[in-house]
């Protein structure tokens, strides 16, 4: 099948032989003005050996990269408690911290891992959170991004995204040869990357389903590209499209039972609809100019999507119940690849302004527009699941990195790859437990 390679994600050799290949760095380029200070304990371990995983620097680093709270140094901590009759409060006070995260890990059966956490407000000395998290040992990266997405909550109010997944194209280039595209999943930090496809024609529009147990994409590898749905637990693939034509940008229906996409089998490229079940299209818009990029709304009553029927490219939006579309973007002359948060309030945009592509905000109740980054060549924006950050693909240089943003301009970082370009970013939604 034209050098394609699939990766079951359950062969942990596998997962091993791969997980560097196209890992991506956190550089955190810019947080909030006043952090909140929280000082994460090293966590005590009860097993045998050395840890698996430093637990503690996990939740840390997650903290840290959401850029609303400022972690403080272990070298400048005064003791390390990992129980609460060890918390003397005048310790965390001096160093200025308002919370301290304490906590246990233990093993039992070399396999399973037990991870017991408990969050103090200094300022008040009270307990105000503690709980636990259970898993396998392998799983210990997924089980503290888990407790940071408790933490969080607790201090912000807002669901975490920590424990979530990454999909993301990485290039490499081989000097005289075709490049290689691997198709990969990581944590949501970009840690524990692992290989799903692997091809010399290009791979685009990774997408996730609304219960993150399959994906689709675009491949070229029957030389022409064609829509691919993938199950990510046995790696079992189904070639959903093969027209004539432009077969492209899958977007899953909120109810995972539909996909929206672009064909171009009977003229011009236009959106349709397919029932996953019975494979039964259904064309949603016939106009001779350009419709792409589709995406649909949380409700599932609308898709939205790109077109250049007025002269440029702008946003549109198609009611399913009346069949009618409307244009929904009107700021600046260039609008495409929208996103909408779970909320349905706003949606993301690839924006053009002073000749660079942006990615901006907009909101559909008040119409108003926020351009997001001030980087160039911005692209394929993708929000995480509680609507915080805004995951996109930018230029740094001559490679292709990601970068991720949050919805009010505040927070920024990058996660550039060790090796090659990496591009076409999709955030996965709130994983179930143990998955």
């Amino acid at each position: 099948m034209k050098a394609i390679r699939v990766f079951l994600l359950t062969a942990w050799a596998l997962f091993l032989a791969h997980s560097v290949r196209a890992e991506l760095v956190i550089e955190i380029t810019q947080g909030m003005d006043n952090p909140t200070a929280i000082a994460v304990a090293p966590f005590d371990w009860a097993g045998a050996g050395t840890p698996p995983e430093d637990v503690a620097q996990v939740i840390e680093n997650d903290l840290a990269r959401s850029g609303q709270f400022a972690p403080v140094d272990r070298g400048d901590m005064l003791a390390r408690p990992t129980r609460q009759q060890e918390i003397f409060y005048r310790d965390w006070r001096a160093i200025n911290s308002e919370y301290l995260l304490i906590g246990r890990v233990s093993v039992t059966d070399s396999i399973q891992m037990r991870i017991e956490y408990e969050l103090y407000d200094v300022n008040r000395q009270v307990r105000i959170l503690n709980g636990y998290e259970e898993g396998h040992v392998r799983d210990a990266r997924m089980l503290s991004h888990r407790v940071a997405d408790e933490v969080y909550e607790t201090l912000t109010g807002v669901r975490g995204a920590f424990a979530t997944r990454l999909l993301y194209v990485a290039v490499e280039r081989v000097p005289g040869e075709k490049s290689v595209y691997r198709l990969t999943m990581s944590d949501s930090d970009g840690a524990r990357p692992v290989v799903l496809l692997e091809s010399r024609e290009p791979l685009l529009a990774p997408s996730w389903s609304p219960d993150a147990k399959h994906i689709a994409y675009v491949s070229f590898e029957t030389s022409r590209p064609a829509i691919f749905r993938q199950e990510l637990a046995t790696g079992a693939r189904e070639q959903l499209t093969n027209f004539q034509g432009l077969n492209g940008s899958p977007a899953w229906s909120p109810d995972g039972r539909r996909m929206a996409m672009v064909l171009s089998k009977d003229g011009s490229p236009d959106i349709y609809v397919m029932d996953l079940g019975s494979k039964a299209l259904t064309r949603i818009t016939r106009h001779y100019a350009i419709d792409t990029e589709p995406t649909w709304s949380p409700d599932g009553r609308s898709i939205y999507f790109t077109s250049d029927r007025g002269g440029r490219p702008q946003i549109y939006r198609y009611d399913m119940a009346s069949g009618n579309t409307e244009r929904v973007t009107f700021e600046g002359r260039y609008n495409a690849r929208a996103r909408l948060a779970q909320d349905g309030r706003s949606m993301v945009v690839v924006h053009q302004s002073d000749g660079q592509f942006h990615i901006a905000l907009q909101d559909l109740v008040s119409k108003r527009l926020f351009v997001l980054t001030s980087t160039d060549l911005d692209e394929s924006p993708s929000i995480a699941p509680n609507g915080s950050m805004v995951l996109y693909a930018t230029k740094s240089g001559d490679r292709g990195i990601l970068a991720a943003v949050s919805v009010d301009g505040g927070v920024k970082f990058r996660l550039p790859s060790r090796e090659g370009d990496v591009r076409e970013p999709a955030w996965s939604p709130f994983l179930p437990r143990g998955q």
